[in-house]
């Protein structure tokens, strides 16, 4: 929660900040250095998501938040002491460095270790407290215009991947049966994990990237799981985040007070939009939820467009109903961004990608850049299915944050140059986004991770019923017969290491 408040009081206060004067002229600021203080901090995040899944899995999920929270305040506090443009920019690809590490760690950290029934909410709420620290800097903003957590165990799959099997059967027991290490529920997950985890291993996949390239079931997780990132990053959300002032001129509010105003009542109805939209990820589905914000965004974006134009053509005798109408529709599209891409961005990577690809750490996720670029074709050593996780919601980040490098950059000049029409091809864009959710995103709720698998492998590697089956009573398992087996199966495992 902490984190992604930092990252939505970061983007407020520079959507503020754009706003002001003050600013503004002590920058000396043009819409090329506009868009270049704004969008650095995607450099770093960019730079940041190339290293977080390898940091992730050989630091540990709490660890590797820690340290990523240590860089963001370096990164605060060389912005906040910034003297010109250079040391802003600087400050903001610190921030933007620990910002993504500790946002790809968090996501992972809580979906493993919150149980499937309420995943959807704590892995949402993750991304929802955006507009907490968006909603605190709108009115900070607004006002300076004129004149330690509860502590959550480790996640268990990390547990297990390092062969700390008791501290994740507690793990599990701790968010699953309120500490019952015999409970039917923790004992199906638990084995659940184990089961998955032998399996990666034994299986023992070695793939290139042109394997990847060519196998079916690898390509459509990575690549779906890789398109929460950018989809979420160019359906149109930039504007009103980071220029809304510009997009209110455009509409007709033009009196900077009344944007900073704007600024605060907007954050507030997206917060109240994004949880929302986790309840209707949690209840109704990860894929449904997507499928129909993205229609109304599309919808929503020639209708401002349209209006933007109206006004553009005639603004003297623009009405008051056009100018409000207009800022309304854009208060409507925010709410529903809000409603699907800010608790997916973090609920849905880590859910889809669990699947080997036989990548290490430090080059997946970078892996499609990196093979764009060079164009080689590589043999890299195997490791753990488990371990794509982190690195693939790492590779979801930094496809976000590519296109942010490039889209924070440019709106700005966009909106000056051409005016009402970039909402026409932003919504020209969203529609081709919403077909791709349509036709290839596959729904994942009330799923563990490991039963996730199962829907594109085609089996389940656990013998273990359902654990939303277990949980409903609707099926049983031998508790004391599985416990006897697993502790039969990890004592195997310690005399088979102790033998290595």
């Amino acid at each position: 929660m902490v984190q992604s408040s930092t990252g939505g009081y970061d983007g407020s206060m520079l959507n503020g900040l754009n706003i002001l004067p003050s600013y503004t002229d002590y920058f000396r600021l043009t819409p090329a250095t506009t868009g270049l203080n704004t969008a650095s901090v995607f450099i770093g995040c960019t730079v940041g998501t190339l290293v977080s899944g390898t940091l992730t899995d050989r630091l540990g999920r709490r660890p590797a938040v820690f340290w990523a929270s240590v860089a963001t305040l370096i990164g605060i506090i060389l912005q906040t002491a910034a003297q010109n443009t250079a040391m802003f920019v600087i400050g903001r690809i610190i921030l933007g460095f620990g910002s993504a590490n500790s946002g790809v760690s968090s996501g992972v950290y809580l979906s493993e270790t919150f149980p499937s029934r309420w995943r959807a909410w704590g892995v949402g709420l993750l991304n929802d407290f955006y507009y907490v620290g968006a909603l605190i800097a709108a009115g900070v903003t607004l006002g300076t215009g004129q004149w330690q957590s509860t502590i959550r165990p480790e996640s268990p799959r990390w547990l297990v991947h390092e062969g700390h099997f008791e501290y994740a059967r507690i793990s599990v027991a701790q968010t699953n049966s309120n500490g019952d290490v015999l409970n039917p529920v923790a004992v199906a997950i638990y084995k659940e994990i184990l089961d998955t985890l032998e399996w990666e291993k034994k299986e023992g996949r070695t793939t290139s990237i042109k394997e990847i390239v060519k196998t079916p079931t690898l390509r459509k997780r990575f690549l779906i799981a890789m398109s929460t990132g950018p989809f979420s990053c160019i359906a149109g959300n930039i504007i009103a985040s980071y220029y809304l002032g510009a997009e209110l001129t455009t509409a007709g509010i033009t009196n900077s007070n009344d944007q900073l105003k704007a600024n605060v009542v907007l954050n507030v109805w997206c917060l109240a939009c994004a949880l929302a939209g986790t309840n209707l990820a949690a209840q109704w589905g990860r894929k449904p939820t997507a499928l129909v914000s993205e229609i109304l965004l599309v919808i929503c974006l020639f209708i401002i467009g349209g209006l933007s134009k109206m006004y553009a053509d005639n603004p003297d005798n623009a009405s008051s109903s056009l100018v409000y109408g207009n800022v309304a529709v854009m208060f409507l599209f925010q709410g529903f961004y809000s409603v699907a891409w800010t608790p997916l961005l973090y609920i849905y990577p880590p859910e889809v990608l669990s699947v080997s690809t036989g990548i290490h750490p430090f080059f997946r996720s970078a892996l499609f850049l990196f093979q764009l670029y060079v164009g080689e074709q590589m043999r890299i050593a195997n490791v753990l299915q488990y371990s794509i996780r982190a690195n693939g919601l790492a590779a979801s980040t930094l496809g976000l944050n590519l296109l942010a490098c490039v889209f924070v950059f440019i709106m700005p000049i966009g909106l000056h140059n051409i005016g009402w029409r970039m909402y026409m091809v932003n919504g020209s864009w969203d529609i081709v986004i919403a077909a791709i959710i349509a036709f290839f995103w596959v729904e994942t709720k009330g799923k563990t991770l490991e039963e996730i698998d199962a829907i594109f492998e085609g089996e389940k590697h656990s013998s273990v019923p359902s654990v939303e089956q277990v949980r409903l009573g609707k099926a049983t398992i031998d508790v004391r017969a599985i416990n006897q087996q697993l502790n039969t199966d990890i004592e195997g495992r310690g005399l088979a290491a102790s033998a290595v």
